[in-house]
């Protein structure tokens, strides 16, 4: 990767887009027969070009670290984007493509055909040109939005300046990090490594509070009207293509899809959660009387503080107390290595390889001494980086054609700045399944159409594979292979570690409820007319009906949530996503995490395919059965 400059961002948009040009001349001017090679192939380039200059300026404009260069990235996704949205709806392409003869294809290119129609069909090729026209525009505007709903996020950093004692019950190396300044005060910020320990160990109740009220406070009162237009163009666009709303439409092609079918699925996570919810709540209501004995209910700011001291109380487990065992450096090596052994694959440091920004690590990725791909770990937080956790596609896999590459971005305590650089266990949960991402983008990056390669599965299958990974971040012998004190080399003792599956499994009626808030939400906003939508009523009516927690005023959760960009309607996806998992994991529990002969039946079957088959079809050839919703509710309500 060459080093990345705001006039190179531009050169290779303007370079990506002439060859995309210069390919669809060739495709329009095809005299005679159209076949495979010079219509569908010719086609499938054009997508390659959009997809590599794509991916880039995706990536760039939430990571790197010039001001300059992230306005260039996004002004070339914008480019990029109206390119392929002018393409989708072209009908003598269209028509090119479905004069096809798909009977005499292999599998693949059929099955490639058939999306590539199916999602011509639904960007609208077929309506009238006024209605073509409008959805172009529609679609440009939607990705300004999205892209100006990002940015208010990642740059709106908050900050409350505190009184060192403020900062009791916190980890020592969280107060010797956070030192105080010239005025005598500690400056904490709203960046993970703020702010999530701090909201679980600070006793302060009200500094809690100001750094929950500020934290909820992000991009607010600008991504009100951003979200408001937004929603307003996705239900625009929902019409002109004759669906009732943005989410029947985006749901059609998942697994669900329809929007009522979600909403049903809802309902019954619903059903079976509500009662251990319940329970849960009891206990941490209980354990906060101990501290207001006339107490009524549990503010959502003091949900992660009471949650701990439950854990503490009842399951004598300190959540501190596993921090010394989760050194950075330590728990990443540990991570690469227990992917090794899953995955059969090894990790090679690629030192002086550019990069956007020193704090970034390089690793190419090989089998049996054959290059596989490449990935980047951006794993620490800076001003004006993604603030949240996610893998970033640099480059799609495609056989014969270019290896994958991916990239982590994270927002962990940086070793640069705190050392050692501890993690909580969540921090690692976290990496763990942020990781699961980046194996499938690798793992699944051999296929023939850019379509099918990687994590391009249906929408609400991706995350079954992460949250499948998570699973490895509390076996016992998982931790064994890195799990290590930061003073002594001690290994985490198993005991310990026993102690945190149990307390572990405290919380999960509450922690479903509140995760069914985000996908109601979500659901909700882009299910009606939006358009004299108040988004903070609707938001404080649903967390009501769903959440254990009530609206804390003053906050606007909406307005940083930034999956309301990205996924849109789907946010249900992670509990439908779930319910996979924790089938799937089903084989594994007969014959340990760390079978090699599972682990490889499951790579080959489930990760290795990338979106070359629907989801359902891949979880069944590793269960040997349709998934179901069984294990899931076993897992919930098992004590």
């Amino acid at each position: 990767m060459a080093q990345v400059t705001a006039e190179g961002m531009v050169q290779e948009t303007d370079g990506a887009l002439a060859a995309a040009r210069a390919e669809l001349a060739a495709l329009r001017a095809v005299e005679g027969a159209r076949g495979l090679e010079n219509t569908l192939r010719s086609f499938h380039r054009i997508q390659l070009h959009l997809s590599n200059a794509g991916h880039r300026a995706g990536l760039f404009s939430e990571v790197h670290p010039e001001q300059a260069v992230r306005q260039a990235a996004e002004k070339a996704t914008q480019a990029l984007s109206a390119f392929a949205t002018e393409l989708s709806l072209d009908p003598g392409v269209y028509r090119a493509l479905a004069s096809l003869d798909a009977r005499a294809f292999e599998p693949a290119a059929r099955r490639f055909l058939e999306h590539t129609l199916r999602d011509f069909r639904r960007a609208g090729v077929d309506k009238d040109d006024a209605t073509r026209a409008r959805l172009k525009e529609l679609a440009d505007r939607a990705v300004v939005l999205g892209q100006t709903f990002d940015r208010a996020i990642r740059e709106d950093v908050r900050t409350v300046k505190l009184r060192p004692e403020q900062l009791r019950g916190l980890p020592a190396d969280y107060r010797a990090a956070h030192p105080p300044g010239e005025d005598g005060l500690v400056a904490i910020t709203t960046d993970y490594p703020d702010y999530l320990p701090f909201r679980q160990y600070a006793e302060d109740g009200p500094a809690r509070r100001a750094l929950y009220v500020e934290n909820g406070s992000r991009a607010w009162p600008a991504n009100d009207a951003t979200l408001r237009e937004l929603l307003a163009v996705r239900a625009e666009q929902a019409r002109l293509l004759g669906y009732a709303s943005w989410a029947d439409y985006i749901t059609e092609d998942k697994m669900s899809r329809t929007a009522a079918t979600v909403a049903g699925f809802l309902e019954r996570v619903a059903t079976v959660s509500e009662q251990l919810a319940r329970t849960d709540l009891a206990q941490i209501l209980e354990a906060k009387r101990k501290d207001e004995p006339a107490a009524e209910r549990v503010e959502d700011w003091e949900k992660a503080f009471y949650e701990e001291r439950v854990k503490q109380e009842r399951f004598a487990f300190d959540s501190q107390s596993v921090r010394p065992y989760f050194e950075f450096h330590r728990t990443r090596d540990g991570l690469l290595t227990l992917c090794g052994r899953l995955f059969d694959v090894a990790f090679r440091r690629v030192e002086g390889a550019p990069v956007w920004h020193p704090a970034v690590d390089v690793y190419d990725v090989e089998r049996s001494g054959e290059l596989l791909g490449r990935v980047y770990l951006d794993l620490h937080p800076r001003p004006d980086k993604y603030k949240h956790a996610a893998q970033f596609p640099l480059v799609s896999g495609l056989r014969g054609v270019q290896r994958p590459e991916g990239v982590l971005v994270c927002n962990f305590a940086d070793p640069r700045v705190a050392s050692p650089a501890l993690l909580d266990h969540d921090d690692v949960v976290t990496l763990f399944h942020e990781f699961g991402h980046l194996m499938h983008h690798l793992l699944g990056g051999g296929q023939e159409w850019l379509g099918f390669s990687g994590v391009a599965t249906e929408w609400d299958f991706v995350e079954a594979p992460s949250q499948m990974l998570e699973e490895w971040a509390w076996d016992p012998a998982t931790l064994g292979l890195f799990a290590r004190h930061v003073d002594t080399g001690e290994p985490l003792p198993q005991a310990l570690v026993e102690q945190m599956r149990v307390a572990n499994e405290f919380g999960k009626g509450t922690r479903t409820r509140h995760q069914l808030f985000y996908a109601q939400l979500s659901l909700a906003y882009h299910r009606g007319d939006s358009s004299d939508l108040d988004l903070t009523a609707t938001m404080i009516d649903l967390q009501r009906r769903f959440s254990p927690f009530p609206h804390v005023p003053g906050t606007h959760f909406f307005a940083s949530f930034g999956h309301l960009h990205g996924y849109s309607a789907m946010y249900y996806t992670y509990l439908w996503s779930l319910v996979i998992a924790k089938d799937l994991l089903s084989e594994f529990r007969r014959s340990g995490l760390l079978d090699a002969t599972v682990a490889r039946r499951y790579r080959e079957a489930v990760l290795a395919p990338g979106g070359s088959r629907d989801a359902a079809d891949l979880v069944a050839a590793f269960l040997g059965r349709p998934y179901g919703f069984e294990a899931f509710e076993a897992w919930l309500n098992r004590d």
